[in-house]
């Protein structure tokens, strides 16, 4: 069953069929694939869909058919591409082939579930179905999309709730791809915090074509780049991104959107195990930084953006290949963390967050004398992310803790407070209102709002850009806070965010990144603000989203 049965039940959206395009008995409208063109001028095609089932819906791949309008069988070859390693082994995805016959631009087909396949059909590699495309990238020649529907039930981006017409963030998000859309290929800064994983969320929320479309283009322009050859440490960097010419830089390696695109496309072209082993060894020794451990010093460099991609990075290798290496490493990586915030070193206690160095954070050297102990909050969201995608995972005890101790401390020392934006500080984006949420560019709960005000106006300017990404560690605090009064706060400000889906803040472009930075992990918000305050703390519903 899905995580909750009424986020099942959206408001109407574009995935139901016409009426004139009957769905056939053994089918539903939620399990429709519309085959789309996407490269190439062929009328006959090679269909490869990726289908993603929740937990134990799926046991037997013989038991899937692939069904045309009518309700006739199409001979199909089927393939299990991913496993519910963690849950109890059922499968996670399959990747279906079949052929088309694009009379037009697109074509409907079913999927159905409970019969024996009658008809089948020997499978091809996946690149025998690609074509020249954009920048000379080989990309599939045809695309199919499943319903908004059918993927937040799958789990398969976790918990989701399907966009209704007209939600302000999902018009937010529209808003800001009529600038995202076009693959950026002079800015190597645009595929920070990952491009493709962000476009395939969307897609999973809309089912729209063009949000996939745009999401594989973008995967297999990013993995064309990922360096095959050599050691996976410096100064050789196997399994780096080259693209930015830094392929030790490991803020830039994504393991996330391989799992996606293999579960959405079937596209499995462009990675194997050697080469996902590759990047996550490169993880594993840091990059061109130093190798990931324990927070230890004050003086020890630390950015939440380093620890919160790193997480979600291998936490996702071991959903994509079942290595219990990996799920070691996560286990480590949620240690190292669970310390940092409980157990800092600098002595100054557990205020909820993970303080480190403002020197340091920012690449300066480190003056304990000059030093401002505190965390940023946009970035911190990271390591939310990270630490939300582990939870679905492994259900780790010491994850919703964290999560609610973080949300204290945002709500607490986090957000600038209104008396305190005024002519001669007015750092809002006058585009979200008088009533635009901002949070510190650097927030502390042990230096003056005076020592704050400084770093806001001489680094962050408008840093109510990263409002819509922080509304993911208000909504999960949420989701986890049991008391009544902390959860009455958290929900206050959810209400006061919205304000930062303002269409004029979604039109400016200033940075191609902020695309990815506001919407990689924002999609799931709108399913937790749906949940009763304080419900992912009940052992049931935890039993019930954890793969």
């Amino acid at each position: 069953m899905p995580p909750s049965a009424h986020a099942l039940h959206a408001p109407a959206v574009a995935h139901v069929a016409p009426a004139k395009n009957a769905v056939p008995a053994d089918a539903t409208p939620d399990q429709r694939i519309v085959v789309h063109r996407n490269a190439g001028k062929d009328a006959d095609v090679l269909v490869s869909v990726g289908i993603p089932f929740p937990p134990a819906a799926l046991r037997d791949t013989r038991l899937l058919r692939i069904l045309d309008a009518s309700g006739a069988e199409v001979p199909a070859a089927v393939q299990t591409t991913l496993l519910w390693y963690a849950k109890d082994g059922s499968v996670r995805a399959v990747r279906v082939q079949f052929h088309a016959h694009l009379g037009d631009d697109s074509q409907i087909f079913y999927f159905s579930v409970g019969k024996p396949r009658q008809r089948d059909l020997p499978g091809w590699p996946y690149a025998n179905g690609l074509v020249t495309g954009e920048q000379g990238l080989k990309v599939a020649a045809a695309l199919a999309t499943l319903s908004p529907v059918w993927l937040c039930h799958s789990l398969i981006a976790g918990p989701q709730f399907p966009a209704p017409p007209n939600e302000a963030y999902a018009n937010y998000v529209a808003t800001q791809f009529q600038w995202a859309r076009p693959l950026p290929v002079n800015d190597p800064t645009a595929w920070l915090f990952d491009r493709p994983s962000t476009l395939f969320k969307a897609y999973v929320r809309t089912g729209r074509f063009d949000y996939l479309q745009a999401a594989d283009l973008s995967y297999h322009f990013y993995m064309k780049y990922i360096r095959r050859d050599g050691w996976p440490v410096s100064p050789f960097c196997a399994g780096g991104w080259t693209y930015n010419q830094k392929p030790c830089d490991v803020k830039y390696v994504y393991v996330e959107p391989i799992l996606l695109s293999l579960a959405l496309t079937g596209d499995d072209s462009e990675h194997d195990l050697d080469t996902v082993d590759k990047m996550m060894t490169l993880w594993e020794n840091g990059g061109w930084s130093n190798r990931p451990g324990p927070y230890a010093s004050p003086s020890q460099h630390f950015t939440e953006r380093m620890a919160g991609l790193g997480l979600l990075e291998t936490v996702s290798a071991y959903e994509l290949t079942g290595d219990r290496r990996y799920l070691k490493r996560v286990n480590d990586r949620i240690g190292w963390l669970y310390d940092h915030q409980r157990n800092n070193p600098d002595g100054l206690g557990n205020d909820g967050s993970w303080r480190n160095s403002w020197n340091l954070h920012e690449d300066d050297a480190w003056n304990p004398s000059t030093d401002v102990r505190g965390t940023s909050p946009w970035m911190t969201e990271n390591i939310i992310d990270g630490l939300w995608h582990t939870w679905l995972v492994t259900g780790d005890p010491r994850i919703p803790p964290m999560i609610t101790a973080f949300g204290r401390y945002l709500e607490q020392y986090g957000w600038i407070k209104p008396d305190l934006l005024h002519f001669e500080h007015d750092w809002r984006n006058p585009c979200s209102g008088p009533d635009g949420q901002i949070a510190w560019y650097w927030s502390s709960a042990h230096v003056s709002t005076k020592v704050l005000s400084h770093i806001e106006e001489s680094d962050g300017w408008y840093s109510d850009a990263h409002t819509v990404e922080i509304a993911l560690p208000v909504a999960a605090a949420y989701y986890f806070e049991q008391d009544p009064k902390q959860s009455t706060a958290l929900k206050h400000r959810l209400e006061a965010l919205a304000s930062s889906y303002n269409i004029e803040c979604a039109k400016s472009a200033d940075t191609l990144r902020r695309f990815n930075w506001n919407n990689r992990g924002s999609g799931v918000v709108a399913w937790l603000i749906r949940q009763p305050a304080g419900s992912g703390a009940a052992p049931a519903l935890a039993r019930s989203v954890t793969p």
